[in-house]
């Protein structure tokens, strides 16, 4: 019996969470603001300059990347030569 009313307010928990995400969803949002457009335009030039700024420290990490292992590939041939 118990059993049976544990189960029926589960279910009735998840229908009443469902039915509240569906509407949450269906809302339509307010328009936008001037406040609003700003700030997303703000935003994405942010955005913009996160990315550029994160490429040019990825190609530094890949050029002094390629500068360590060519370093490291002279001394393994210097190394090789010596030990012939």
């Amino acid at each position: 019996m118990t059993t049976h009313k544990l189960a029926a307010a589960l279910i009735a928990g998840v229908l009443a969470t469902t039915a509240a995400a569906s509407f949450a969803q269906t809302t339509p949002d307010a328009p936008a603001t001037h406040a609003d457009k700003k700030a997303a335009k703000k935003q994405a030039e942010a955005d913009k300059d996160a990315a550029v700024a994160q490429a040019k420290a990825d190609k530094k990490k890949t050029e002094s990347q390629s500068e360590a292992h060519e370093a490291a590939a002279d001394a393994n041939l210097k190394n090789a030569k010596k030990a012939q």
